[in-house]
């Protein structure tokens, strides 16, 4: 998920490494046609498999908590459906986050790719890895539990379609735009991601559950309906977080108007004040 750029002594970009790959090999690398070799590279084989991990867990127990709490009188109650989306998030991504980016999202893989953070040759492998978790997830809890219409754990709209695909734009527009500040930009303390991130999902599920089921993730709808056969409503799940993505990376990227560390910018905003202290 996070995006590190290393810099030479004189301040230029020798490469762009996402945590789990290599995006950019540097100029040397590629002339002699060698391989980039680190230890932080692995094999796509390691990222899709990590991929599809992180995304059957997220599923199963953020899902599962859904039925549990349907079919035996609410004992996990609504606000504990939504701590529980929030904490298995944060802990796949802070498990498989060095591996793969921990995405398990194809909404966040297609923006980074639009936005040059993640290659796009990768997002094909990526996305088929993500419905393939959810959708093994969504098979092992319908085989577990005795799932009826009453406790179908997909999402489907309350209201309106366009209700839900309007709330879907705006929470997912709030994901991504959280993302990209605590993943992508080196002045952010990277080690709090996974809490960010997780903590905006479980408020997004507490402002959107009722309404939409605050997916923010068509995977997390897709494997549900094609294993329950519920496809009413689904293309507000693909095209609301699709779009919400997109809009809170294009949000973020329009700010960030420095690559510059935290120490640098501090140092220019004392010498700032203290120019306008002496006039």
């Amino acid at each position: 998920m996070a995006i590190k750029t290393a810099a030479d002594e004189d301040g230029g970009e020798i490469s762009r490494i996402e945590e789990g790959g290599c995006n950019t090999i540097a100029p040397k690398c590629k002339e002699n046609g060698s391989l980039c070799s680190s230890t932080s590279v692995v094999t796509m084989a390691q990222k899709v498999i990590a991929e599809v991990i992180g995304t059957f867990f997220v599923i199963f127990s953020g899902c599962g908590a859904v039925v549990v709490n349907n079919l035996y009188g609410g004992t996990v109650t609504f606000p504990g459906i939504c701590v529980t989306w929030g904490l298995i998030v944060m802990v796949m991504i802070y498990s498989v986050g060095h591996i793969s980016g921990a995405h398990f999202n194809p909404a966040v893989t297609i923006t980074f790719a639009i936005f040059r953070r993640f290659p796009w040759w990768e997002v094909p492998i990526y996305i088929a890895a993500q419905i393939v978790g959810s959708i093994l997830a969504s098979g092992t809890l319908s085989v577990m539990f005795d799932v009826t219409s009453k406790s179908y754990f997909g999402t489907v709209p309350v209201g309106s379609d366009r209700q839900s695909l309007a709330i879907e734009i705006v929470i997912t527009f709030l994901l991504m735009f959280v993302i990209s500040g605590v993943a992508t930009d080196n002045r952010a303390i990277g080690e709090l991601a996974g809490i960010a991130v997780g903590m905006t999902i479980m408020l997004n599920v507490f402002v959107a559950g009722p309404i939409s089921g605050a997916s923010m993730n068509p995977a997390r709808s897709i494997g549900p309906a094609i294993v329950k056969h519920d496809y009413k409503g689904l293309w507000v799940y693909i095209v609301g977080p699709l779009l919400g993505a997109i809009a809170g990376g294009f949000a973020y990227n329009l700010i960030r108007f420095t690559e510059k560390p935290l120490g640098e910018l501090a140092k220019s905003s004392s010498s700032f004040l203290r120019t306008l202290s002496k006039s």
